[in-house]
């Protein structure tokens, strides 16, 4: 869908003049013409389910929405400006009736109708780029000697793209179900944004060397690894992924215990994996604002430096972080708490036997999943003076 032109969706379409849709100077002009090639428009109308119809202005017009709306809308969805072309469909005048439809409603105030669009363009345009690149692209070459990919492609599609959809509306409907469960959970409206999570980032140690010693492919494989490990850990330990910047992760999770579970699993795995370089994880605790299924803040700052001055093969930790562990009885305060807490047992276990009575029914020795180790102190940048901790796995106290 186009949307070089502002003019509002009512009265006659615009001349073909070139004033109508010229690109300021200080702009990058966008402007594309659709593509003529028969093979990519019957392509097109394959997975749109429709044929070229319209252009832009007569599209806007059609649903009854202003150019200026129209355009704001297939911008924020991603899409390049295609002048006055006609190359959009009944789906896409469907869909701007739709956006358009829950402003007018009143569920949508119109900011709010451009963060859908840009949200859902932003990630089903990565999700797209996915397919055809590692899915597609495998899958189309040509099975007998002779076939074109152009005389595979076409069938392939049509049999998969309901399948797909099917799949897709599956797993949006289960990752909504999950994150609105979420929210009616929280305590007040301002945690519905606001909230305080653990947020952790895991990054591969030294990756930028690895950019200039391995092959292309030898590094897509590698990040491809590491992301689809790091993926698989974080959801089956009841995390969420954030995003994934190639050589590092980001993930949060409700509670310290979660989010100390995950980052140690990480660790353990990538160093288990000869190919794999060290990681280190930095992960704090505090309010996070939360926009776009993504995280701000400046807890998330703070794990973000707490990462980049790990140990390797390590997980550094914020006070507040160590603090929610010790408040739930994940980890001691000290070991020095720890090793009181043993003697203590001891101690009650040697009075029993000495006065002759089973030592049953003392309380039971506590046990911590976790170990914290204070480090130094070290000014970090824009966030002050910060005393991190080094967290380790460990059985019961004293082990």
């Amino acid at each position: 869908m186009t949307v070089g032109d502002t003019t509002s969706g009512s009265g006659e379409e615009p001349a073909a003049d070139s004033s109508v849709h010229a690109t300021p100077h200080h702009e990058v002009d966008h402007t594309v013409e659709p593509t003529d090639d028969p093979l990519a428009i019957r392509l097109e109308a394959l997975i749109l389910g429709a044929d070229r119809r319209y252009t832009p202005f007569q599209a806007a017009r059609t649903a009854g929405v202003s150019m200026d709306l129209a355009s704001r809308f297939w911008r924020a969805m991603g899409f390049a400006d295609i002048g006055q072309a006609k190359a959009l469909t009944e789906a896409d005048v469907l869909a701007l009736r739709r956006l358009a439809g829950l402003v007018e409603a009143g569920l949508l105030s119109e900011p709010m109708a451009i963060q859908v669009a840009r949200s859902t363009g932003q990630t089903t345009a990565r999700l797209a780029e996915w397919q055809i690149d590692s899915f597609l692209e495998g899958l189309t070459e040509p099975p007998e000697p002779g076939m074109t990919r152009t005389e595979v492609t076409y069938p392939l599609v049509e049999l998969l793209l309901p399948e797909l959809q099917e799949f897709l509306v599956y797993v949006w409907r289960r990752q909504l179900a999950a994150a609105t469960g979420r929210v009616v959970q929280a305590a007040d409206d301002e945690e519905m944004v606001d909230r305080r999570l653990a947020v952790g980032f895991a990054d591969l140690v030294g990756f930028t060397r690895l950019t200039r010693r391995l092959e292309e492919e030898e590094l897509g494989e590698l990040v491809e690894s590491f992301e689809t490990t790091a993926a698989d850990l974080v959801a089956a330990h009841g995390g969420r992924l954030i995003k994934t910047l190639g050589d590092e992760v980001l993930f949060a999770a409700d509670d310290a215990g979660t989010a100390a579970e995950i980052a140690l699993r990480l660790i353990e795995a990538m160093s288990q994996d000869e190919t794999m370089p060290a990681l280190r994880v930095g992960i704090a605790f505090g309010t996070v604002t939360t926009r776009m299924g993504d995280v701000f803040g400046t807890t998330v700052n703070l794990a973000s430096r707490l990462t980049s001055i790990a140990p390797k093969d390590a997980v550094l930790v914020d006070g507040a972080f160590a603090k929610e562990l010790v408040r739930h009885g994940e980890a001691p305060e000290s070991e020095a708490q720890a090793a009181e807490a043993v003697a203590a047992a001891a101690e009650r276990v040697r009075l029993a036997e000495k006065e002759g009575r089973e030592p049953d029914d003392e309380p039971p020795l506590p046990t911590y999943r976790f170990g914290l180790q204070p480090m130094w102190q070290r000014p970090v940048r824009g966030l002050g003076v910060v005393e991190p901790w080094l967290l380790a796995r460990r059985g019961k106290t004293g082990s």
